[in-house]
C-alpha cells in the first residue's frame, strides 16, 4: 500500500505542470492531474506507464468534478492558469474564473489537514523603485489584471496557511513548451530571425528556470510546516536583468544576433522592478539552472521546434 501523500495538480500537464508531475511520481506520490488539454499538448504522454498517474480531462472549475477529487487529496497544488498579461486582458472574464475563482472553490472546501502550494507572480510588484530589491514585504502593486488575479488569490491562501511561490519570470524547455515568454521568446527571435527590436529596453525583471520552479514547489512539499501561511519569490538572484543585458547574454551565444533599440513606443508589458531571493533561499533552497544556461538549453531546443501552437496567446 502506497502512504505518500496523494497530490492534486490542476493544469499538470501545462508548461510549469509536465515538469513538476513526473518529478513528483519519481517519489512515488500517487498523482492525478486534472487538464483540459487546450492547447492540444500530449505532454504527459511518457509518464502514463506510471501506475502512480490518475489524469483527468476536465475543467478545474467544475465543482461536481474537483469536489470528489479535492476529498481524495492529501497535497493541492493548482496550477490551472491563464497565465500572463496578455492573454488575461484578451479573456478577462474567463481568467477570474480559472485563476481566482476556481482556487477559491477548493479553498472554500479543503480540510484543514490538506496542504496547497501555489504559483502566484512576483509581477504583483509592478513597477519597483530605481536600486531596490522587491521583497516579500514590499507592497504589491500590480498593474495588469493577471497580477491583480494573482494578489487577491495569494491573500486568500495566506489566510488559509497555504504556501504562495511568487515566481519571476519562468524559461527553459518545457514538454508542453512556450513561445511566448521573455526568455524564451528573445532566444527565439535570436535563433531563427537573427534581430530584435526593443522597447523600453531599460526594463528590468527577474527570471527562473521551469525546473527550478518545479524543485520550489519540492522543497515547499518538503519544508510545508515552516514554509506554510507565507509567501515566497522565487528567482535568479544573479538574474535580475534589463531586457537590453538579457539581449546581450543572448548575443553572447549567438553572436550574429543583432539588437535594435526603438527611439518611439511602449512595451505594452510595463512592468520594471528587482527583486530579492533571499526569503526562500534561507530556507535551503537555491535554483540550479543559470541563465546563460536557460538560453543554452533553449538554443538547442528551437532546432526541434518552430513557433506554432507553442505560446498562450
Amino acid at each position: 500500500m502506497n502512504t505518500s501523500p496523494r497530490i492534486l495538480v490542476t493544469g499538470g500537464a501545462g508548461y510549469l505542470g509536465s515538469i513538476l508531475v513526473p518529478a513528483l511520481l519519481a517519489r512515488g506520490c500517487p498523482v492525478t492531474v486534472v487538464d483540459n488539454f487546450m492547447y492540444g499538448q500530449t505532454s504527459l504522454l511518457d509518464c502514463c506507464a506510471n501506475e502512480n498517474l490518475s489524469i483527468v480531462r476536465g475543467d478545474a472549475r467544475d465543482e461536481r468534478l474537483m469536489l470528489p477529487l479535492l476529498k481524495k487529496a492529501d497535497v493541492i497544488m493548482p496550477l490551472a492558469c491563464l497565465v500572463g498579461a496578455p492573454l488575461c486582458a484578451q479573456r478577462p472574464i474567463e481568467a477570474r474564473s480559472i485563476n481566482l475563482d476556481a482556487i477559491l472553490m477548493l479553498l472554500k472546501n479543503a480540510s484543514k489537514s490538506q496542504r496547497f502550494i501555489s504559483p502566484t507572480t512576483n509581477s504583483g510588484y509592478g513597477v519597483g523603485q530605481a536600486g531596490v530589491f522587491c521583497t516579500e514585504e514590499t507592497p504589491m502593486k500590480p498593474i495588469s489584471l493577471y497580477g491583480v488575479l494573482k494578489v487577491e488569490l495569494e491573500q486568500a491562501l495566506l489566510a488559509a496557511g497555504a504556501v504562495s511561490l511568487r515566481l519571476a519570470t519562468v524559461c527553459g524547455v518545457s514538454p508542453r513548451m512556450r513561445l511566448d515568454l521573455l526568455v524564451n521568446d528573445f532566444t527565439y527571435r535570436a535563433v531563427t530571425d537573427r534581430f530584435i527590436v526593443l522597447f523600453e529596453a531599460h526594463f528590468k525583471r527577474n527570471y527562473i528556470h521551469v525546473r527550478d520552479v518545479a524543485r520550489a514547489f519540492l522543497h515547499a512539499f518538503d519544508h510545508f510546516d515552516t514554509m506554510k501561511g507565507q509567501a515566497y519569490n522565487v528567482g535568479l538572484s544573479d538574474a535580475n536583468l534589463s531586457k537590453m543585458e538579457l539581449c546581450h547574454e543572448i548575443r553572447k551565444q549567438v553572436p550574429d544576433f543583432t539588437i535594435l533599440e526603438a527611439p518611439v513606443g511602449q512595451d505594452p508589458d510595463q512592468r520594471n522592478y528587482i527583486v530579492s531571493n533571499a526569503k526562500i533561499e534561507a530556507t535551503g533552497y537555491k535554483p540550479q539552472v543559470s541563465i546563460q544556461r536557460a538560453i543554452a538549453e533553449l538554443i538547442k531546443g528551437y532546432q526541434i521546434i518552430r513557433r506554432n501552437q507553442h505560446a498562450n496567446v
